[in-house]
């Protein structure tokens, strides 16, 4: 398995915890899996855990050169199949191997490569759109929602060669229930970088601040983001409404996301949106953007939560929520029973037999 951050990198994500969810049920299963990833403080270069062999090599662009020599020298022994996370830049596997290579994609970056800089933004979206479907061409691809999948047949990837395996929701720990919040209260779970936007939902919370006096925000995640909405909650008069948790561990996060009235994931791309499900399996309704992809999917509009057509409706929709008890508790009671239909084994399921393991 290549890809540029495992699930315990400072900025990994959803997309790394579907990998080691994934990586640790194929080895449940009898397959070997070795995973190569970005190298980061304190991590070891290599590790076994949970049965998974990580090999940490280079950084967040280096990677893709380690993983071109390491597949070129046979650095990982003999390799059997090669599963390919295309996270925006690609490895291109196919050209340094002859094991059969499957490319798992979360999700097109076109809306996300400009926050690297205008020259690098036209490499990446060069090599995302052009360079990687020429040179995969007909290998097979998973993506992780039909509306990434309509993205990529856009790029030329045949769609007859696309399967689609849906996230899971992560085995959630034993947690001792906690009420809801007696005031009204937002909860964000994310990373912190750019294109979440999380500054939406602290103009949100700025918006309505007066119609609803005691109405809070919580945020957990972290990531090198922090710093300016730090700045942007203190210069709106916020500190004391927005609670910043950082990283929190899983017996608190769904206690955190539990005692909400409402999530919100103002993102600007998401393949699927994890922590929407997350959210809904403690009974929450989300709030995200139509344009972001991938939600369309974990969020059934007007059912399970609310889609946003732009940053003025993203608001109302919050406090359509807000207002509306009976909403917000229907919306969540029906999200809660969505949300065990999805499943690691069926993903994992879908993944072994594109990589013919079954």
């Amino acid at each position: 398995m290549l890809n540029w951050r495992d699930h315990w990198h400072p900025e990994g994500g959803g997309s790394e915890t579907y990998l080691m969810q994934v990586a640790e049920r194929l080895v449940a299963g009898g397959t070997r899996v070795t995973m190569l990833t970005a190298r980061y403080p304190g991590a070891p270069a290599e590790e076994t855990v949970s049965g998974v062999r990580y090999v940490r090599r280079g950084k967040h662009l280096s990677v893709y050169l380690w993983a071109a020599f390491t597949l070129l020298t046979r650095g990982l022994g003999k390799v059997d199949h090669v599963l390919e996370v295309q996270n925006g830049m690609p490895f291109l596997a196919r050209l340094f191997t002859r094991a059969p290579v499957v490319v798992l994609v979360h999700h097109v970056h076109r809306e996300q490569w400009p926050v690297v800089g205008r020259v690098l933004a036209r490499v990446g979206w060069f090599m995302e759109s052009r360079m990687a479907p020429f040179v995969n061409r007909g290998l097979p691809y998973v993506a992780v929602s039909q509306v990434t999948a309509t993205e990529l047949a856009n790029l030329g990837v045949s769609p007859n060669r696309i399967s689609i395996a849906y996230n899971g929701l992560p085995p959630v720990p034993a947690f001792d229930r906690v009420p809801k919040d007696e005031h009204p209260s937002l909860v964000a779970l994310s990373r912190l970088v750019p294109h979440k936007q999380l500054e939406h939902a602290v103009h949100t919370l700025h918006t309505l601040r007066e119609h609803y006096p005691d109405l809070t925000l919580t945020i957990m995640g972290s990531g090198w983001w922090h710093d300016h909405l730090v700045a942007l909650i203190h210069e709106l008069g916020l500190t004391q409404r927005v609670r910043m948790l950082g990283h929190v561990e899983e017996d608190s996060k769904f206690q955190e996301l539990s005692r909400a009235w409402v999530h919100v994931l103002p993102s600007v791309k998401e393949g699927w949106g994890l922590s929407i499900m997350e959210a809904a399996y403690v009974g929450v309704p989300s709030v995200a953007y139509r344009s972001a992809g991938g939600v369309q999917e974990s969020i059934l509009d007007q059912v399970t939560g609310l889609l946003a057509e732009s940053q003025e409706d993203f608001t109302d929709c919050v406090r359509r929520l807000l207002d509306d008890e009976s909403l917000r508790s229907s919306m969540g009671a029906k999200g809660a029973l969505r949300s065990e239909h999805f499943t690691w084994d069926a993903t994992t399921a879908v993944i072994a037999t594109a990589l013919e393991l079954r």
